[in-house]
């Protein structure tokens, strides 16, 4: 969902590297790493990839949503400035389909491995595994009991399995990444840091010597990383990881990096940044238990949470939403901050304590 505050932030932050780079054209911003923005259908309209000289070619970080569209672009993109060079390795931050989607088509193309961590890989196959599968019965329960009505689980059911659709098949096997390891590109030293609750295992990858943090959606300069539960795990917390990792972020990495992050542009200001994160969450966990001074559904929190109305008819953005703000609640709930009673019809019920 996007932040509600980052106006807050935009006097504090710098934008250095000026505007993005055009469609099939890369842009170096820093020595050796280069930009390249890709096409996204949807409202966010672009992914930032990054590409890293190695010794041999180039290291790849993420790799944008595998569509015709995407692919054209990557072909402009191989054919122009990236031409005569290979990529020695594909690093995907995680597993959504905008930066996992070309991977498995690019790793086929140049014969090269992807690295991943280990649960991003392995969710990422089990979700592709959903495709042209139908619903099942546990999700269909979830979004029942989260308050949706009749017509937007129809509408559920009609796009499920859609994630597949966006990823190019994944190669069978991959190099396993993890927090703390530190991975040598070219002349340069790379440490992961991976961050949790946007996904489970997010890599960003931070570069000490040219002051670079590769960020993926673990942050964001002037939107904020959707934070959701899902019917596969429908009493997880991910807020608590999501602020752990905040605080985890800010204690090894510094405030004077260039963060290049998946979407917008890159900026300077990390602590910054991270401070708005933390402190907006922790103002919607209060307005929110306010607001369940009496009880709530799921669905009658979104006007407490997001500043921008929900439609019921817009599929995708109420399924964000509904995670959204399941992660708030059982944020509360786990806390011993909130209770919840089920009614007759299946519908959960949320009431402050």
């Amino acid at each position: 969902m996007t932040d509600n505050h980052s106006s807050d932030t935009r006097g504090v932050l710098s934008y250095p590297c000026g505007t993005p780079p055009e469609r099939g054209d890369t842009r170096e911003v820093a020595p050796g790493v280069q930009w390249i923005r890709m096409p996204l259908p949807s409202a966010l309209t672009h992914i930032n990839l990054w590409t890293i000289a190695d010794t041999d070619g180039y290291t790849l970080i993420d790799t944008g949503v595998f569509n015709d569209d995407s692919t054209a672009a990557w072909n402009e993109v191989l054919g122009g400035p990236l031409a005569g060079q290979t990529p020695s390795r594909v690093i995907v931050t995680h597993m959504h389909p905008d930066h996992v989607g070309m991977a498995g088509w690019l790793t086929r193309r140049f014969d090269c491995r992807l690295w991943m961590t280990r649960l991003e890989y392995l969710n990422c196959r089990m979700l592709v595994g959903d495709t042209g599968r139908a619903a099942p019965d546990e999700a269909i329960a979830f979004y029942r009991r989260a308050g949706w009505d009749e017509s937007a689980i129809s509408a559920y059911r009609q796009r499920f399995g859609g994630f597949g659709r966006m990823t190019s098949p994944l190669p069978d096997s991959y190099r396993r990444i993890q927090d703390g390891e530190v991975i040598r590109i070219g002349q340069h030293e790379w440490e992961v840091v991976v961050g949790s609750g946007h996904t489970p295992e997010h890599a960003c990858l931070y570069c000490p010597s040219l002051r670079l943090l590769i960020s993926g959606d673990q942050v964001l300069p002037r939107i904020s990383s959707n934070v959701s539960v899902h019917p596969t795990e429908p009493d997880a917390d991910p807020l608590a990881d999501w602020l752990a990792s905040i605080e985890k972020i800010r204690q090894r990495v510094p405030n004077d990096v260039l963060v290049l992050p998946a979407h917008n542009e890159p900026f300077i200001g990390l602590h910054e940044r991270l401070d708005r994160l933390a402190s907006s969450q922790l103002r919607a966990l209060a307005r929110l238990h306010a607001a369940l001074q009496s009880p709530n559904r799921v669905i009658d929190v979104f006007g407490t949470l997001f500043a921008r109305a929900i439609s019921s008819t817009d599929a995708s953005l109420l399924g964000l939403a509904t995670g959204e703000s399941i992660a708030h609640l059982n944020y509360l709930v786990a806390r011993d901050q909130a209770s919840i009673e089920t009614d007759e019809d299946g519908v959960a019920w949320y009431r402050a304590r």
